[in-house]
Order: C-alpha cells, then structure tokens, then sequence
C-alpha cells in the first residue's frame, strides 16, 4: 500500500461572521456612514430601475439592489488613493468608492446629501443615461463607469475582464513604494474565467496589493453556481494560489468591513494578495426590473429568504439595538436619499411634449452632439510632436553597423536609462540572454525590477500592462513571443487596451507598448507565424508600426515610447540578423509620426510594402526591370498611414502593388486596397493589385511553409501582372 501524507492549505481561509460585542464595538459614526451611502445606492438603483422600465435607460441596467453591503462594506475605509474597479454590475462599486471620495469624513443621517453628493448622483446618472455631463460623456453608459479622481479605475462589460487591469494598478502602487491598494469587484462567474484565475497566480507571484473581491450572488444570469463548479465555496480559489482568503456574509456590511479591514492589513504590509467572497444576493434579475422568479429560474421562497435579510434592514436593526438612530431618523435618511435622485432625475428628463401625461424623455440639450463619436479613439500625437527628429537617408553624423536584434536590445537600454518610467515584461525577457531573440540582451542586470519576466498567461500579463499605463506612472513594453498569443489575450488586447481611451470618454491615456515578431520561414507552424497588421489595424485604438532597417526601428521605437496612445510594434525574424547603419553616438531621435520612406523612385507601378518585404520588393523591381517605386510604409495604422506620400505615388504611376508576406484572411492589404481604391480611384489605370501568402496558415513543412508565405518571386510575379494590365507595360 502506498504511504498517504495528508497536505495542509499554505495559507488561511476563514469564515468571518459578527457577533453582538462586534457591533457594540464598531464606531458609531462607521454605521452610520454605512447606512447613509447604502440608502443613497439603493434609492439610485431604484430610479434606475425606473427610468429602465419607462425606456430611457439605452442598454442594459444591471440593478445591484441587495447587494450594497458588500460594495458599502469593503470600500467604506478605502483611501482615495487606493483603486477598485468592477464588473457590468457596477454601480454599487462606483458609487462605494465615490461616496467616499467626495465626503471623506463619512455621512451624518441627519444631513445626509450635500453639494458634492448631489453632483456625484446626477454626473452618474447622466452616464448611465448616455449624456454628455457623464464621467464618460455618455460613452461607457451603465458598464463602463470610471472617475480616476476618486480611485474608480472604471467597470468593466467583459465577465472578469478587469481583473488583470486591477493588478496593474497594484503593481504600479507596490513598485512606487505606497501601501495602497487594489480592489477588483466580480461575481461568482467570473471565478471560473482564464483571466481571473491567471491575475490570481501573477498577483501572489509577485506579491500585489491586491483585493479578489467576489460577490457571491449565486447566479450567472439563470445558471445556478452549483451547476458549473464543484466547488461552490468560491473562497477556496485562493488556496490553489497561496494567499489568504476570507468567506463572509456580504448582507452583513459590518462583517464585510471587519474582513477587508484584515485583508487591507496583510496587503497594505506588503505581503500579497487576499481574496474576500462575500454571499450576496441581486433581488432584481440579471437586468431590469423583474425578480428572477419572473423568468423561471429562481423559487420565490429563495428570493423571499434573502429579501428579508437586506443589508440595509441589518444595518438599521443593529443601530436600532445600540439606540444610534430611531424608525425616523431611519426613515429621514431613506427620505433624503430618494429626495436627491428626484432632484437628479429631475435635471435629466422633462415631460415629453408629444406624449401623453407622465410620459418623460431625455431632455435633448444633453445629449451628446454627433461630432463627439470618433473623438478620443487615441490622442493627438501632440506629446512627440516637438521631438527630434531623423531618416537615415539624410543622417550625415558617425555611424555604425550593427545587427537589427542589437538595435532592438540598444534602443531600450537607452529608454531605460533615460528613465525609470519604463518596464518591460513578458515570458523569458530576464532569462537567455535577452529572451529567446536577444532582444532584452543586457537589460535584467542593469534594471533588476524593471524586467519582468512573466507567467505564460498573455491574459494577465497583457492587461497588468494596461493597468499599469492607465495608472500614468509608468510605461510598459509587453512583448508576445509570437503574435499568433495574442488570441489568447484578445480580451485585453483589443476590447481593453485598445478600447479603454475612448470607451471612457477619451480623457485617459493608454500608452503602451506590445512588441511581436513575425516569424514566416521558421518553421514553426500554424500557430506562431501569422503577421498581426491586418488585424490590429482594423480594430481601434491602436497605432502600428513595422520597422525594415535598424536605424529605423530605434526612431520608431523611440516614438512609440512616448506616445500616449497603444502601439504595436511589429519586427520580423529574418531582420534580427541583417546588419544595417544606426547613428554612433545618438539613440534618442524619432521617425516621424505619418512618414513612409521611399526606398526606390520609380513610375511605373507604386509599390506598397512593409517589413521584411521590403527588402524582397527592391530585389523583384531589379529583376523585372519594371521602374516601380517602392514604399516602406513604417506607421501602418489607418490614423497614421502617410497618405500624401500614397498619393503624390499614385498620381505619378496611376498603379498599385500591396506587398505582404502572410495569409489573405488576416491580410493587412485588403484593407488597405479599399482605402486606396476609394481615395484615388480617378488616378488608378487599374484596379489596385495585391502580393500575399495563401489562404491557409503556413505548416511545419518546410516545401508547404514556402508555398504558403509571399518572397521575391512572387513580388516578381505580382509586378508582371501589373506590367500585363498595362497591356505589356506603360
């Protein structure tokens, strides 16, 4: 028989529940700021609810009535200058936060809204209602509520989606040396989500100060916690990470404020993360006004059971005991708080002069104007427009040759000894060397903590980036190992990271940096060899860039370095190996934002081109003989693509080549020939001609990878076919 050693949990999972003597003790003034910010959420859910079902709330309206406690609880004794964000069912978690932001001495029953208060509900509502007086101009609406001013980092629509974002604040907190913290609000569905339970390894990997705070409601829409976990004590996710956790009753608000307290402890000590799940429970249906019991799912008896143990009735009951308020004072503080969002509603809405009595509108004064709808997709570049600037072709100071990857590895060395802004993270950059590439060569022994070598979770990683550049206080560089990672992390790459600026209003920034490489040729099959540009330019938010020379790729870095905005930085495996000139002495130049650079003059055919390709281009316009003037396009992305140079070509040549490497689903010029075709069909003798892999993936065979990618014999054949649409030539 085999010997069986019984293994113990490395850390401590608790249940925290409040006996008499807990109450007696609490601070008097704690309960009653408690009570009064409980009252003011739950009088603004319900006016929610109202003007859901009166149908001038646009979207969902995720009501958190029952549910206050756990928000009011954990967040009463928060800094401001500690951080929470949240889930789709947010309000209560703004609020929370932002109650306490604006009345940081807490809340007096007998005087319960004040000028600030007041402003709060009405700017929250607006947003909620989509106007322009919102935190977000109306953009985020119910989901997506953010006030950087009071540490409300923003909620979020994506189920566990900020979770990473949340650690990114941490990280920044712990490495600026505070003892701040994090809160990252979700809900029981959210606990069985990659992302969540990958932030969950990193954060205590790393020892972050931050608060897995789970609102246990039971329910992920209609389907019971019980169907879709074995364990249903969600507390115990923390045990699989080493970290502590609490499980506590999240309609006693007191029990929930006594668990943070000792969470906040071990945080704020530097210690790690902690995990508090609080059982919850959402009186009204996953949205809208209708109880759960209306759509099938959930037995009036179990919703009868919990609304008899609302959180704001304990709360009163408990302070009733100890005589700190009376049915009155009780009834006054719900009285103000239902007078307040009156007045709020009231500023909102009017009458609707072409309904019947009683029917409201949205007062169209406060509606966004339409030109507001693009604005803040990313920033206007102004922060580098005053740099110095440099193009190898005029360069006329000392010069070296060195490999591309060398030139990769010299220009972050340079950044990061310029400033400590700068990290750098993803799997292996401390280790090998300089990562698998060489591209990070050096930078570990030179900036310890600021090379962060990663779990393989680009969920995480990715959006603990975008954390942190939301912070403001420092800069990340993420680097995939392949771009082909970033499915993995499509949540954060492009519905967080490229979304965040103008989702929340275009007031933020966003300025990171993801570097990937292309790698057709290498033989690494279907999953590691696509090229990203296709993709990332057809999604908003991101600047893209793809350097052919290392001279080049330092200007370029340097500028995506300093923008605000997110930009993705493509290279290319057969580059890291050639050598080309970069300046001597002199690494802190920029290529200028929108400048393509004509490698060849030419008038036969515009030649449009990027990356490795380029080279391949020059070599087939020799072999033809066909005078094509070839473009290394740099800046790909639609808001930086350098159109005049595009244009003064086409109304030169009146022809088009796009030439790519890579597959034609994911095909950056296809994109690229509508907009082409569009803006200067008039000039175009032909239609606009296009270079590519073929359709499928490249594979592991060597004889099928080279029939799948784009190189200099298919540029010849591309050119010809150009040449033929001319009848034999031009």
């Amino acid at each position: 028989m085999p010997r069986i050693t019984q293994l113990e949990q490395g850390s401590p999972w608790v249940e925290l529940s409040t006996t008499p003597a807990d109450w007696k003790a609490a601070d008097p003034k704690l309960l009653a700021t408690m009570l009064g910010e409980m009252h003011l959420i739950r009088a603004f859910e319900e006016s929610v609810l109202e003007l859901a079902g009166e149908g001038l709330v646009h979207g969902p309206a995720h009501s958190s009535i029952g549910q206050e406690g756990g928000a009011v609880g954990s967040a009463v004794s928060l800094r401001e200058t500690d951080g929470v964000n949240g889930t789709h069912r947010g309000h209560h978690q703004f609020l929370a936060k932002a109650l306490g932001y604006v009345s940081p001495k807490g809340f007096d029953p007998k005087k319960l809204v004040n000028a600030e208060t007041q402003a709060l509900l009405q700017r929250t509502l607006a947003e909620i209602l989509g106007l322009s007086q919102g935190f977000s101009g109306g953009r985020g609406g119910s989901m997506h509520l953010q006030w950087l001013e009071a540490g409300a980092l923003g909620t979020n629509a994506i189920v566990g989606g900020g979770v990473p974002l949340a650690a990114g604040n941490a990280w920044s907190q712990k490495h600026a040396g505070t003892s701040d913290l994090s809160v990252s609000y979700f809900g029981d569905g959210a606990t069985n989500i990659g992302s969540v339970l990958e932030t969950m390894n990193l954060a205590a990997a790393w020892d972050l100060p931050l608060c897995f705070f789970i609102e246990n409601n039971m329910y992920a829409v209609s389907t019971h916690i019980t169907e879709v976990t074995k364990e249903p004590r969600l507390s115990a996710r923390a045990l699989g990470f080493n970290f502590p956790s609490w499980r506590v009753d999240g309609m006693d608000p007191l029990a929930v404020h006594l668990a943070m307290e000792q969470a906040s402890e071990y945080m704020r000590s530097g210690k790690g993360p902690t995990l508090i799940e609080a059982e919850v429970y959402r009186f009204f249906h996953q949205n809208g006004p209708y109880p759960g019991s209306a759509f099938g799912y959930r037995p009036k008896e179990e919703e009868k059971a919990w609304n008899d143990r609302d959180p704001l009735v304990r709360l009163a009951t408990e302070m009733k005991k100890l005589k700190l308020i009376d049915d009155k004072g009780i009834e006054s503080v719900r009285k103000q708080s239902q007078e307040a969002m009156k007045l709020a509603v009231a500023q909102l809405v009017e009458q609707d002069p072409e309904g019947k009595p009683g029917v409201r509108r949205i007062k169209p004064e406060l509606w966004p104007d339409t030109k507001f709808v693009d604005v803040g997709i990313r920033g206007d570049a102004s922060e580098i427009a005053s740099a110095r600037k440099a193009e190898e072709a005029t360069f006329t100071g000392k010069v070296k040759n060195v490999k591309f990857i060398d030139a990769v590895a010299a220009v972050m060395e340079r950044r990061m000894q310029a400033s400590d802004k700068y990290i750098v993270m993803g799997e292996d950059v401390h280790r090998l060397k300089g990562g698998t590439n060489g591209a990070t060569k050096g930078l570990k022994e030179q900036f310890p903590d600021r090379i962060l070598g990663t779990p393989i979770s680009e969920n995480a990683f990715a959006g603990l980036g975008c954390g942190i550049a939301l912070d403001g206080r420092y800069r990340p560089v993420i680097e995939f190992m392949y771009p082909d990672f970033m499915w993995v992390a499509a949540d954060q790459v492009f519905n967080q990271i490229g979304k965040a600026r103008h989702m929340f209003g275009g007031q933020g920034e966003v300025p990171v940096v993801l570097r990937s490489k292309v790698a057709m040729g290498s033989g690494y099959g279907s999953q590691h060899l696509m090229d990203p540009a296709g993709v990332m330019v057809t999604n908003p938010g991101w600047r893209v860039v793809a350097a052919s020379t290392p001279f080049d790729y330092i200007g370029l870095m340097n500028a995506a370095l300093e923008l605000n905005d997110p930009v993705f930085v493509i290279e290319h495996l057969d580059l890291y190996n050639e050598s080309g000139n970069i300046p001597a002495d002199d690494l802190d130049y920029q290529i200028e934002l929108g400048k393509a650079a004509v490698r060849r003059q030419g008038k036969d055919v515009t030649v449009l081109t990027y990356l490795s390709m380029v080279k391949h281009s020059l070599e087939a316009v020799e072999q033809t003989g066909i005078d094509g003037e070839v473009i290394d396009l740099r800046w790909l992305d639609r808001a930086s693509l350098d159109w005049t140079t595009i244009g003064e070509s086409i109304k030169k040549t009146n022809a088009v080549l796009i030439v790519e490497q890579g597959a034609r689903g994911t095909s950056y010029g296809g994109w690229l020939a509508d907009e082409i075709q569009r803006r200067y069909f008039d000039y175009l003798d032909q239609p606009v001609q296009r270079v590519t892999g073929g359709e499928a993936a490249p594979s592991i065979s060597k004889v099928l990878e080279r029939a799948a990618i784009a190189k200099t014999e298919e540029v010849v054949e591309g050119l010809k076919a150009v040449a033929a649409g001319f009848g034999g030539g031009k």
